[in-house]
Formats: structure tokens, C-alpha cells, sequence
């Protein structure tokens, strides 16, 4: 099943391609991105200069299959959760922070909270989406349903019902950046905008992006827009100005039902990590090497 995610974060011509890292911006107007942005020659004087080499990074950043684990697992986790005893990657080891995500499906119920929250914390301008969640019905003859859930809440919005007796198994999916510690978006940026903080958190400098949408096409996750009143990439930080002052992520906070986990990797002490420690978790598209840190509690085979 494929499931396109640009309906999120096209707005009036956003380039981004969803599931895949080599969708096309064609002829929409209002992009700032493939075939041009707005602004002075100099930005594209520069953009063309730049683009040999950065789409040359583009495929050499696709390519490559690992199938090594990612820190912190093991081959008996099978795509399970970290193992109680392990660290997460070099910083952990050395004492430096780390954060991590973690989003239980089980306990998710689309009230749509976290979307608002996210939007109203980060000023994400309408018609785009840092963060959001998918509702996937099974149905018993085999088909897979996904609607994507308003900021209203599935309850009392136009979602389609479904007759129970035709279903399988329904849940709800919340997407956000999976903050990678192979991150495709870094190794395309030619300003080198796109750049991952000291805790691994993936993160835009917004005095050096010139709007090319590189970084947008070559995230396999869909997460990534160009932001139409700055003309930069934008993407979900984890609410890194609150993070980084020991306060939760605005969705985090706002979830009713706890189903948005935040923590340190490397404090073992942190729900997070004994909640990883406790039950098995699988990321989003493992088979791209990307080793998110942002992972999953029953997360089924057709959420990609």
C-alpha cells in the first residue's frame, strides 16, 4: 500500500514528495523550491552552480542500503525495542544528551490536541503540518483504509464511518520528524542550512537557507516544507526551544492520553528509556538506514 503525504505539506506547490526522495516540483507556482525561489539573482546564480554538486549528494545519499543496526540494538531486538542495558549511539557513551521520541499506538485516540498544540507553539502557518496523525482502518476482506485526522479531532469530523462488523482492527498513527541519525536532508543541503545539534536533533539555520527544497525531496519521511512566509525549510524540531530548556514538547504536553513519550537517551533513569527498555518498538522505513530516533509502540506493517 503507498500512502502519499503531500496533501500535508503542499500548500500552494510545496515540492515535497512523501514516501519517496525523488518526487518532482514540476511547474507549481509559490514552491520557493525546484525550479527556482524568490528572491535576487544572487540566489539563483548561486542555486545553479550549486546543483551539480548537491544533487550529486542527493544520490549518493539514496543509494546505500545498511544493514548494520542501528546503536543501541541488537540483532535479537529484530526491529524491537533498545535493550535495557545499551546506549544509544557515541554521544550517550561519552555523557553528552541525547534525545529520543517514542509514540504508542495503542494509547492513541486522534483527539488532534497534539496538532494544535504543535501549531500554535511553532506559528506553522496554515495548509502545512509539522506534525500529524493517520487513521488506518483493516478491513476483513484484506483493504486498508488511511484518513488523516483533522486538528478537530476524528470524533465529530468527516471521516467516513465504518461499519464495524466489515472491520478488522483500527488505530491511529502520529507522524513528526524522525530525527535521524543518518539524516538524507543534511547531506543534500549545499548551504550546509540542515544540520544536526549536539543532542541529535535535526534542525534548519534559518540565516543560511536559500529555499532550494533539496533537503525536502530527499526526506523519505515526507516531514519537511518550505515554509511560505520565510521561504526556508521547516520541519518539526521536537519543540527544540523547550526541550532545551528541560520542558516537553508542545504536542508532548498536550497529548491526553500520554501515547507522545519524550526523554533522554542517555539518562537511564528517563521514562523513555524504560519504556524502551520494557517493550519492543520498530521505526519507519528501517530498510533506508537512516536509524531514526523516533520509534514506535505496535506499529503495523502497513505504516510506512
Amino acid at each position: 500500500m503507498t500512502f502519499e503525504l503531500n496533501i500535508l505539506n503542499n500548500g500552494e506547490g510545496c515540492c515535497s514528495s512523501g514516501d519517496t526522495a525523488d518526487g518532482e516540483c514540476g511547474d507549481q507556482t509559490g514552491c520557493g523550491g525546484c525550479t527556482g525561489t524568490p528572491g535576487d539573482g544572487s540566489r539563483r546564480e548561486f542555486l545553479q552552480k550549486a546543483s551539480t554538486v548537491a544533487l550529486g549528494s542527493f544520490s549518493l545519499t539514496l543509494l546505500p542500503m545498511s544493514d548494520e543496526l542501528s546503536p543501541g540494538e541488537t540483532a535479537a531486538d529484530n526491529g524491537g525495542g533498545i535493550a535495557p542495558d545499551a546506549d544509544s549511539g557515541a554521544a550517550v557513551a561519552s555523557g553528552e544528551v541525547v534525545y529520543g521520541f517514542l509514540v504508542d499506538t495503542e494509547r492513541c485516540v486522534g483527539t488532534g490536541k497534539c496538532l494544535t498544540a504543535c501549531r500554535e507553539e511553532n506559528n506553522v502557518p496554515e495548509g502545512y503540518a509539522r506534525t500529524w496523525v493517520e487513521r488506518f482502518v483493516h478491513y476483513k476482506d484484506g483493504t486498508v483504509q488511511v484518513d488523516l485526522v483533522p486538528e478537530t479531532g476524528y470524533e465529530g469530523s468527516d471521516i467516513p464511518p465504518t461499519a464495524p462488523g466489515l472491520v478488522d482492527r483500527a488505530y491511529f498513527v502520529p507522524k513528526l520528524c524522525n530525527q535521524c541519525e543518518d539524516a538524507p536532508c543534511n547531506q543534500v543541503c549545499p548551504v550546509h542550512a540542515s544540520y544536526t545539534s549536539p543532542e541529535g536533533v535535526e534542525l534548519v539555520d534559518p540565516e543560511r537557507c536559500i529555499g532550494c527544497a533539496y533537503c525536502v525531496q530527499a526526506c523519505p519521511y515526507g516531514v519537511r516544507f518550505i515554509n511560505p512566509e520565510t521561504n526556508n525549510a521547516d520541519k518539526c524540531t521536537w519543540c527544540y526551544h523547550r526541550i532545551t530548556r528541560d520542558e516537553k514538547p508542545a504536542c508532548v504536553e498536550a497529548c491526553p492520553v500520554d501515547a507522545r513519550v519524550f526523554g533522554r537517551l542517555d539518562d537511564p533513569n528517563s521514562e523513555l528509556r524504560k519504556r524502551l527498555a520494557e517493550i519492543p518498538t520498530s521505526v519507519l522505513k528501517e530498510h533506508l538506514g537512516t536509524h531514526p530516533k523516533l520509534r514506535y509502540v505496535a506499529k503495523s506493517g502497513e505504516v510506512i
